[in-house]
């Protein structure tokens, strides 16, 4: 009897182990492969050098709020704030443009997981406008690279923006791949003193790994690349058509009740081409997703 128990236990337990949901490591910056239930509060703060040596930061943070609607849709609203102290300059605090959008995710088998996703942002930001206070226009402006150049919707404060983007992820055992791209239409539709383009459009994308090292902590990085695609009036030289960045973090994963996760992340960024690299940009992001 004693022999039957426990070959029965040692069965279940394997049959569980083999059954069980391996556990999914979440970008930093991209986008999450999944649609479901959260709140998040992700903070980046950018400290960056003038060529006179003087120093400056830009605090940008982003509150995202998303409901699951249906097992595989979740719709979401983003919105932003930007504090900025450019070197040698004048900052201050701006909001910048909200975003609507949503997510469908597709689970296309145990390991692999599939998302689409459709963005909307609107031209509501500070110093937007013919007659915008052109101090708040920068402060929205700093907020670009601070994100490193993946949220520029957020920062258009004059184009109403447009971003379908996928992503796809391998999840197994500890380890999270993930890949997502996303093309960025931008309309001027305010403005047309103060900015000569009347759209343009740009091009992100990212990699992100993580494996986790303890069933409550995981380890990542993450490359993130922007690029324009067409050359509005702000690409000046090759080096500020595109940026590459790189990141590393840590993040916790802790139950809080029955369906409710807290998922806090510390990851630190940097550049690895101009202009960011020429600037001197450090970037330390404080991550906060209250998942359930």
């Amino acid at each position: 009897m004693s022999f039957s128990r426990n070959t029965l236990w040692l069965a279940a337990l394997c049959c569980s182990a083999a059954t069980a949901q391996a556990p999914y490591s979440l970008p930093f910056q991209l986008r999450p492969a999944a649609a479901g239930n959260a709140v998040r509060l992700d903070t980046a703060i950018a400290m960056v050098q003038g060529v006179d040596g003087a120093s400056g930061s830009t605090v940008a943070s982003m509150l995202l709020v998303s409901y699951q609607l249906a097992p595989s849709f979740a719709p979401l609203m983003r919105l932003g704030f930007v504090s900025s102290a450019p070197p040698g300059g004048t900052g201050g605090q701006a909001l910048v443009n909200p975003a609507l959008g949503g997510t469908y995710a597709l689970k296309l088998s145990e390991q692999m997981r599939l998302a689409f996703f459709l963005g909307l942002a609107f031209p509501l930001g500070m110093g937007g406008g013919d007659f915008g206070d052109p101090s708040l226009a920068a402060v929205s402006r700093s907020g670009v690279l601070a994100r490193s150049a993946m949220d520029n919707a957020m920062f258009a404060v004059n184009d109403f923006t447009v971003f379908p983007g996928v992503g796809f992820a391998y999840v197994s055992g500890g380890l999270t791949a993930q890949v997502e791209v996303t093309v960025l239409q931008l309309t001027r539709v305010r403005g047309e003193r103060v900015q000569k383009d009347s759209s343009k459009t740009n091009f992100t994308s990212g990699l992100h790994l993580g494996y986790f090292v303890h069933p409550s902590v995981s380890v990542g990085g993450e490359l993130r690349y922007q690029r324009w695609l067409s050359t509005p009036s702000l690409v000046t030289t090759p080096d500020t058509r595109d940026n590459l960045t790189a990141a590393a973090g840590v993040r916790g994963h802790f139950k809080l009740g029955q369906s409710t996760w807290l998922r806090p992340a510390l990851a630190v960024a940097m550049p690895l081409d101009d202009p960011m690299r020429a600037q001197g940009y450090r970037i330390v992001q404080l991550d906060l997703p209250v998942a359930f």
